[in-house]
């Protein structure tokens, strides 16, 4: 984005603000950092309802923005596929409109809309994402804002289309245009050199390449050390260089988090896992078998196909025959999404034949006698991947020894291949209407796992009406259905289903907001309910207000309460308060536990936030943060905990002070007159603001803060107050909000402002 998108970004915060809709001004120019920091449950609430106010202000270019960098945090770094290929379309052609094409930016819907059909199948959509982004490159001037972005995703488009030495010809060609327009290449460019280096055999000119752009400027700096890790350690792995590879490796808790190193990093470590430095183990197949789950969900096809044979090779190198066996069946499946799938069916054989000539593992004892042996392995220690190939010569014939069978390969990822053989067992060849209610509750979870929902609605009808609906409800609960979830759950109950179906009826209620039905539905088996189960009722039970409910499980925990009747309203020490910030994120609040479950906000909060002090606040009793072991940062911790709603506002008004910082003798003064009157008051600026002198134009020691007063106080008042605690200061304090609010002295206010710069 260049400065006429910066400029009309600033503009419109400041619309924003004035109109009061300071929570998405405050998010406007955050929203390219989340989408690089991964902050995604923020950017993907707050870039659809700023692209909604662009639409509404009819600003056609803050509404690309948005909708473009929500876009990239979904095809950049959570590499989403076919699920994101519509919207990349819908914004491209937005970008075409008449009203968005002259934006200097709107070339980047071509970008997006590469990378979602880069992520959903970079071969099949190579010819496609040529003619875009050719036809764009050549309609783009090298020294714009969107070239380099562009010809990265060209360089791209020809690695996938096999044509990798043209690939490098030209990377090298736009490193050229670029120099020659005054720009600088990006990592991300030099990056993708290096992987056509790679593809083209040469390997050792990829690892120089990757070197030579280690100082560019990334796009995505956030990215940048995971990714050149990832791609350092592949081609490293590829020139046989292991332990420089397995340093420059990225963890798996660090690549974890981010999709698009997923297929990268588990090349390398494929071509690393004969090594003493890189275990291969069950649980390594186990992530890698989540991954494929992601890829088929976000439509990230080829990725899913290409995971499944890597992890095929690597369940063979350490005899998973069975598993191995799974993986080509999902792979040669796959390849139906592929619009290109040329060389995949040698692999799939290729894969299938190791499986055929690998041996299994020597089983521990006799087939009759594998589930004790199994019942007796160490937890911590046994491999679950053996466990599945030595249980499966009963499994579907003998109970006992599928209940373990089958929920060993759910917990795996296989959980549809172990629904076949429970199902097999207990509905085909059984009476699933008596069948055990642990493995009706097993096959239900394994079916919920496969997400073959109409299999386990027909079970459902099966059952006994307890039963039934239980499994309906545990369905219900598992897609978040919540009314659904509620009303199998209430017929569960009543039909005796024992303190699962109250806890999915605790649970849905909430979530509905029917607090006092949740917490009803719990204080009907308090004497079963365990600590977890009781924080929740008393939860629901203070949203509902119903105090006596809250007293019965605060005397079930053991939390001493001093009343007896009426509302708790106690002091029971500090604690934070984590509530939703207006730009998506969160803020802490300072506050005065005053129950088992509430609170009241101390501090004093902007105008335009959602609550204030004085407010009181209902949070969920689970510590976010462990108390710390060492005794003197204890004694000093501020526990925080989760808001979970406000139950009843505290009225309290903000005003916003500004200027140079007084002396400790007058902040001390001014601190004490606040306190005397009950108003709370809280300095947001630190240490390292500053103002300007307004003669010397020196820096000065600066303060802003904000201070809330009780209803019933009147600005007029809070001016009248401010004026007369500061009038003797040397420097004086603007409140300028405050005195247009009450009409006075606004053109003295608006001078401090400008004289000091504040």
């Amino acid at each position: 984005m260049d400065v006429d998108i910066w400029a009309w970004v600033g503009d419109t915060q400041q619309q924003l603000s004035e109109a009061g809709n300071v929570g998405l001004a405050m998010a406007l120019g955050d929203l390219p950092a989340q989408a690089y920091e991964g902050r995604y449950p923020q950017l993907d609430v707050m870039a659809p309802a700023i692209a909604q106010q662009a639409e509404t202000l009819e600003l056609p270019w803050l509404e690309f923005y948005a909708r473009y960098w929500h876009l990239i945090g979904r095809v950049g770094d959570r590499a989403q596929g076919a699920v994101a290929v519509g919207d990349a379309e819908q914004l491209l052609a937005f970008a075409e409109r008449e009203d968005v094409r002259d934006c200097p930016a709107a070339p980047a819907a071509v970008e997006a809309l590469a990378l979602a059909w880069a992520n959903a199948d970079g071969p099949g959509y190579a010819p496609q994402r040529l003619e875009k982004l050719g036809a764009a490159i050549e309609a783009a001037d090298p020294a714009g804002p969107v070239y380099t972005g562009l010809v990265t995703q060209y360089v791209s488009a020809l690695t996938d289309a096999g044509r990798a030495g043209e690939a490098v010809s030209y990377a090298e060609a736009a490193v050229e245009r670029l120099s020659a327009a005054g720009r600088q290449a990006t990592w991300e460019l030099g990056a993708e050199s290096a992987r056509a280096l790679l593809a083209a055999g040469r390997a050792e000119d990829a690892l120089n390449a990757l070197q030579a752009a280690a100082d560019f400027q990334a796009d995505d700096p956030v990215a940048k050390p995971h990714r050149d890790g990832v791609r350092r350690a592949l081609i490293l792995a590829t020139l046989g260089r292991v332990a420089e590879a397995v340093d420059a490796l990225p963890d798996l808790d660090v690549v974890g988090e981010h999709p698009g190193d997923w297929v990268e990093w588990t090349r390398a470590v494929s071509l690393l896992a004969g090594s003493s430095q890189i275990t291969n183990t069950w649980q390594l197949g186990r992530v890698i078998r989540q991954w494929i789950d992601y890829f088929g969900m976000m439509g990230g096809y080829r990725s899913r196909v290409e995971l499944a044979l890597i992890a095929g090779d690597l369940a063979i190198a350490r005899q998973g025959v069975w598993q191995a066996r799974l993986l080509a069946g999902l792979a040669e499946s796959g390849t139906v999404e592929l619009r290109d799938s040329t060389g995949l069916a040698e692999r799939i054989a290729a894969l299938r034949a190791a499986a055929d000539a690998t041996p299994e593992p020597p089983a521990p004892g006799p087939v009759a006698e594998r589930v004790a042996y199994f019942d007796a392995a160490d937890g911590h220690n046994a491999d679950p991947e053996r466990w599945a190939g030595w249980l499966s010569p009963l499994s579907g014939q003998d109970l006992e020894t599928t209940r373990r069978h089958a929920t060993t390969l759910g917990y795996l990822g296989y959980p549809a291949t172990g629904a076949d053989i429970y199902w097999k067992l207990l509905v085909d060849e059984g009476d699933v209407a008596t069948a055990d209610a642990d493995d009706i509750a097993y096959l239900t979870t394994l079916l919920v796992e496969a997400r073959q929902d109409e299999r386990l609605e027909q079970m459902a009808a099966m059952l006994p009406h307890d039963q039934q609906q239980l499994t309906l409800a545990r369905l219900h609960m598992a897609r978040e259905r919540w009314p659904e979830a509620l009303e199998a759950a209430e017929h569960a109950v009543a039909a005796g289903s024992g303190i699962e179906g109250r806890r999915i009826v605790a649970a849905a209620a909430q979530q509905l907001d029917d607090n006092a039905k949740g917490a009803q539905a719990l204080l009907a088996i308090l004497d079963e309910l365990t600590e977890e189960d009781t924080w929740r009722m008393v939860v629901m039970a203070t949203s509902a207000e119903d105090w006596d409910t809250v007293r019965k499980g605060a005397a079930k925990i053991g939390m001493p309460i001093k009343t007896t009747t009426g509302p708790i309203e106690e002091e029971m020490g500090l604690i934070r308060v984590i509530l939703p910030a207006p730009d998506g994120g969160q803020r802490q609040v300072l506050s005065i536990r005053t129950g088992p479950a509430t609170a009241r906000l101390a501090l004093p909060q902007p105008r335009g936030m959602d609550y204030n002090a004085g407010d009181l606040v209902v949070f969920d009793p689970q510590l976010l943060e462990p108390v710390p072991d060492d005794p003197q940062e204890a004694q000093n911790f501020v526990p925080p905990f989760a808001a979970v709603r406000i139950l009843r506002p505290g009225g309290y008004t903000s005003y916003f002070f500004d200027g140079a910082a007084p002396s400790e003798e007058d902040w001390a003064e001014f601190t004490e007159v606040m306190a005397e009157r009950g108003w709370p008051m809280w300095v947001y600026s630190d240490d390292n603001y500053t103002i300007t002198h307004p003669t010397s134009g020196e820096p000065l020691p600066g303060v802003f803060g904000w201070v809330a007063v009780p209803p019933g106080v009147s600005a007029v008042e809070v001016d009248a107050l401010l004026d007369d605690a500061t009038e003797r200061w040397s420097h004086p304090l603007a409140w300028l909000d405050l005195a247009r609010e009450v009409d006075v002295e606004v053109e003295r206010h608006e001078r401090i402002v400008k004289e000091y710069g504040l």
